[in-house]
């Protein structure tokens, strides 16, 4: 992967190589910042150096919110570890420094090597871009982080670019992290711990993310939060470089640390020795260097996992394998989620900016609706709405009548046997006049069948009250269906379609009740089921009389009425007979009531929505749109918050993935060729 041993190092003198010579028993270090000279080295940063600013531009261009993971070094560890200082001596500039969390933004560092002697450093946060130089970049970082993230000691997710153009950097781009604290000094929010966490959780849980796991030799390797973070979203370690820093500080047992490996670090280890006091950064190497080398435990350890030069060239690998490995899948993504967006963008109302274009989009959707309505409510069409079985209206209308009919016929007043001949007893006693005898009183069938439909007259009234409340249901769900892109259209056409519904409920009430009265006031009918039921009950009355006339005989079975009791009858004998011919007349006109009003119920509710849709709707649309409280047809050209808000966002992001499609662009044969 990386560099193996010194040899390597004097022959590539790449600009983060070191060579080093031994005269006697001193070690001399040679230019270790010398420009990149050995073929080797250019030609890998002329092909990685493309695909790093093109990744580079993507992660300007936020194009991870858009759920795209980007290949990032992601920088861990605890505080006071050593981070900053690693980053200082990759890139040779000096950091913000201090007692508790110096690191408060993620700081986004990219390295460039630049072929010009003089250095170019900027920032680049909140839109804006900050040119420094060497003598003042802690404090711009300073400064910038104060303006992210605030004044105090608290954090901010809102990200930090450095960009670092130097002779002899190496080509990186790693994102530092604030380090881990589990106690909150003063002025930090109590829940520190746990704000540091949920922003390290966040780069290091994709797959494509390197973690840099920074660790101090001082310390247990397994006690490290920084390793448990890591260990939590990378197991196998697979994606995990530790870099050891303070080793000068604690150097018993380091070599056993690393070749043990207890805490499976699966990129390996690099040890290095921290910049100390006012070193400039070719002595501290040149120091690193004498350490490994002469330290009596410390020169134990392998020269290929020890060493800021080799922790440089081992990331620029790293990184270039990880690009490799993840552009190819990232411009599918890409252009994935660039078509997903413009199919959601297609789907978003057309943008209405005059009077005649939102005339002409009021009678699409008027049309639209009417046409909808009369598909499930007076077609039975519903292809619709194939899963929503409330919508299927014709069916579930067909339904309540049904029910409504069983309603009728199920009643205490539909049963032929209830107080059989009692209830004709006592009107043929009240209804007594001055005339020939054995004559079948009017006035007493009359009395009977006010009070049967009297009993019954609440459930077509329930029904009514019931069935308008489902067609209501229906069309207002239709209605707000076809506007809900169209804000300013909701409220109207929903109370419009509520006024509807009460007018016609209203309606449909006042019929039935007129219905009701009609069967209270007269008995008519021309049906002939009527003659044939009344005769064929009537020629039971012979055997019913005899029967009730032997006291030997106790009870019958009566056809269409089951097991009569004679003991209450024999006390009206005067009465028997026409009782009898009462309640059979009774009983077959009872059953022309029922499946009258069943019948009318239906043709009544056929009829009410057919007007509904064909006439009333339309209507009482237009009238409450240009209304007092409709505001005119005008108000169409307001596009609804929720909309707006869709169509600025989806703007946003269909212009991001197509910058983001142009880099890609660029560098395409690139793609192609990654991993040849």
């Amino acid at each position: 992967m990386g560099s193996t041993g010194k040899q390597t190092y004097s022959d590539t003198k790449s600009s983060s190589d070191v060579e080093y010579e031994e005269s006697s028993s001193e070690v001399v270090q040679k230019d270790p910042y010398s420009p990149l000279v050995a073929p080797i080295v250019a030609s890998f940063n002329d092909r990685i150096r493309p695909l790093l600013d093109a990744v580079d531009k993507l992660r300007n261009l936020m194009v991870m919110e858009e759920g795209i993971e980007l290949p990032t070094i992601v920088v861990v560890g605890d505080q006071s570890s050593g981070k900053s200082s690693v980053l200082e001596s990759l890139a040779r500039i000096s950091l913000p420094r201090g007692q508790g969390i110096c690191t408060r933004v993620p700081l986004v560092v990219r390295l460039q090597n630049h072929t010009e002697p003089e250095p170019e450093l900027s920032l680049e946060y909140k839109g804006r871009v900050v040119h420094t130089d060497e003598l003042h970049v802690a404090g711009a970082i300073s400064v910038a982080t104060d303006v992210i993230a605030g004044n105090g000691k608290g954090i901010s997710k809102t990200p930090l670019t450095l960009v670092v153009k130097k002779k002899g950097v190496p080509d990186l781009t790693m994102v530092d992290l604030p380090g881990i604290t589990r106690v909150p000094v003063h002025g930090q929010p109590e829940n520190i711990y746990d704000q540091i966490k949920d922003i390290i959780m966040e780069y290091i849980k994709p797959e494509a993310s390197i973690i840099l796991n920074v660790l101090s030799a001082t310390v247990d390797f397994s006690t490290c939060e920084s390793i448990r973070m890591s260990q939590s979203v990378d197991k196998t370690g697979e994606r995990t470089l530790a870099v050891v820093t303070k080793s000068d500080k604690s150097p018993e047992g380091l070599f056993e640390k690393v070749t043990a490996d207890d805490v499976n670090i699966g990129l390996g280890y690099v040890c290095v020795r921290n910049r100390v006091g006012d070193e400039t950064y070719r002595e501290a190497r040149a120091e690193e260097a004498r350490l490994f080398e002469t330290h009596p435990l410390l020169s134990k350890i392998d020269k290929s996992i020890v060493g800021i030069p080799v922790l440089s060239q081992k990331l620029m690998m790293i990184q270039a394998k990880s690009i490799d490995r993840s552009l190819p899948d990232i411009d599918k993504k890409i252009n994935d989620k660039l078509s997903q967006s413009l199919s959601e963008f297609r789907k978003l109302p057309r943008s209405i900016s005059s009077t005649a274009e939102a005339l002409t989009t009021f009678m699409r959707i008027i049309g639209a609706v009417k046409e909808a309505l009369r598909k499930i409510l007076l077609r039975g069409e519903f292809h619709e709405y194939p899963d929503e079985k409330k919508m299927h209206c014709t069916a579930r209308l067909v339904e309540m009548l049904n029910a409504f009919s069983d309603e009728l016929h199920g009643c205490p007043e539909s049963d032929p046997k209830r107080k059989f001949l009692i209830e004709e007893f006592e009107c043929l006693e009240e209804a007594k006049e001055i005339s020939l005898p054995n004559f079948l009183p009017r006035t007493a069938f009359l009395s009977i069948l006010q009070s049967k439909v009297n009993g019954i007259s609440s459930i077509p009234i329930a029904f009514i009250d019931k069935l308008w409340s489902y067609v209501e249901e229906v069309v207002i769900a239709v209605l707000m269906n076809h506007v809900e892109d169209y804000y300013q259209l909701q409220l109207s056409t929903r109370r419009a379609g509520l006024n509807l519904i009460e007018k016609m409920k209203e309606k449909s009430m006042k019929w039935v009740m007129e219905v009701i009265e009609m069967e209270k006031l007269t008995d008519y009918t021309c049906n002939p089921e009527f003659l044939k039921d009344s005769n064929r009950l009537m020629c039971q009355k012979e055997a019913f009389m005899t029967e009730v006339n032997d006291t030997s005989r106790f009870r019958m079975d009566l056809e269409g009425f089951g097991w009569i009791e004679f003991e209450n009858l024999r006390q009206f004998p005067h009465l028997l007979d026409q009782a009898f011919d009462l309640r059979m007349r009774i009983v077959a006109y009872w059953k022309v009531v029922l499946r009258r009003l069943v019948d009318s119920m239906a043709l009544n509710l056929r009829l009410s929505l057919d007007n509904l849709v064909n006439k009333e709707l339309e209507m009482e649309i237009v009238n409450e749109l240009m209304g007092p409280h409709g505001n005119g047809i005008e108000r169409l050209m307001e596009e609804s918050p929720a909309v707006a808000t869709k169509r600025g966002k989806l703007t946003a992001t269909v212009k991001k993935l197509k910058e983001c499609r142009e880099i890609l662009a660029n560098i395409r044969g690139r793609i192609t060729n990654c991993g040849d």
